[in-house]
């Protein structure tokens, strides 16, 4: 069954402009054409009835004429102005499909009307976002098949080595379960950052507590830190900070800054948290070896393993939940050394 909208009689814009004025204007002369006749009739005198009525018949011919050139030259202006609105309004539909078949460069079409000049403003600026966009889900498939490649290999190389016993069967078997563990952490960063990324994705934001926030994923990992003899030190003026954000993205944030600082530090991860001016800082600190210098302007790049790095997508995801939230993350050393993570967030 059709529906109720495409069931309509389809028309061109500019005919349906055509009909309209073409209409408006043809009651308009016939009125005057009625009116005139009828003002001729009434403001004559019966002694000069004869003559008026033959003036009146000679000025309704007149009149007939010019309206009738009058209704053609309407006719054909109303065409052309018909045109000048719908052949850019078709230009830039044209330009909407060749971006839906993949063609993502901007046009340089120049437009006398405002609204016409803001809508292709408004299209190129999807482009270049779409272009963005388009190209960054490129380099992340790319990235990803590789960084996935390789624990599978790895995997694939120790179980062939345990089958054709080249290789002793607890070893390789527990090199197998590492492997397998990066593995299975890095197709979950994958889906996480896929899912963060999805421009179609809506989350719904929320009045959440930092303290308690910060507080939950350092007891979350609690475990990882006290096997490598770390403990945690809470910098924190007051007993709750609220913010309005999505909890479960900013908790994500939380637990990669805290799992890298586990992996880099030597016995000591402070975590901060307290307000600046119109924002609220979450501060990461570890008493490690600190960033190198080549390294730091990197860190946050999708896919940059710095040293003993692990995936080089936590701290990406980082950046992108700051992003999302219209914050800031950032990277430095401290004095003594270690490195420090500000993810600062709008109250």
């Amino acid at each position: 069954m059709r529906d109720k909208n495409n069931s309509k009689a389809k028309t061109k814009l500019r005919f349906r402009i055509l009909w309209a004025f073409t209409f408006v204007l043809f009651f308009s002369f016939l009125f005057t054409g009625i009116l005139f006749n009828v003002l001729m009739r009434l403001f004559s005198t019966y002694e000069n009835h004869y003559l008026a009525e033959h003036i009146t018949g000679r000025a309704g011919i007149i009149l007939f004429i010019l309206v009738s050139i009058m209704f053609l030259v309407a006719v054909f202006v109303t065409y052309f102005l018909a045109n000048s609105i719908t052949r850019p309004i078709e230009k830039l539909g044209k330009f909407a499909l060749s971006i839906g078949k993949g063609g993502f460069e901007t046009n340089d079409f120049e437009f006398q009307d405002i609204e016409l000049e803001n809508l292709n403003a408004a299209l190129n600026k999807s482009v270049k976002q779409i272009k963005i966009y388009d190209s960054e889900q490129k380099d992340f498939f790319q990235n990803a098949s590789h960084e996935l490649r390789t624990p599978l290999m790895s995997i694939k190389c120790y179980a062939e080595g345990i089958v054709y016993e080249l290789m002793e069967p607890k070893q390789a078997s527990e090199t197998i379960l590492e492997e397998t563990d990066k593995l299975s952490e890095l197709v979950t960063d994958l889906l996480y950052i896929a899912k963060i990324d999805n421009i179609t994705t809506v989350y719904t934001t929320e009045k959440a507590d930092l303290i308690e926030i910060i507080k939950d994923c350092a007891q979350r990992q609690q475990a990882v830190a006290s096997k490598k003899q770390i403990r945690f030190v809470f910098n924190i003026d007051e007993n709750d900070i609220y913010c309005e954000c999505i909890a479960e993205l900013i908790s994500r944030a939380v637990d990669n800054l805290i799992s890298n600082a586990i992996r880099y530090a030597t016995s000591t991860i402070m975590l901060s948290c307290f307000k600046k001016g119109n924002n609220v800082q979450i501060i990461v600190a570890d008493d490690g070896k600190g960033i190198e210098a080549e390294v730091l302007p990197h860190v946050f790049e999708r896919f940059y393993k710095g040293k003993d790095g692990n995936t080089g997508i936590g701290l990406s995801i980082v950046k992108s939940i700051a992003d999302q939230h219209n914050g800031h993350i950032a990277a430095a050393n401290s004095g003594d050394g270690g490195a420090v993570f500000t993810l600062s967030l709008p109250l």
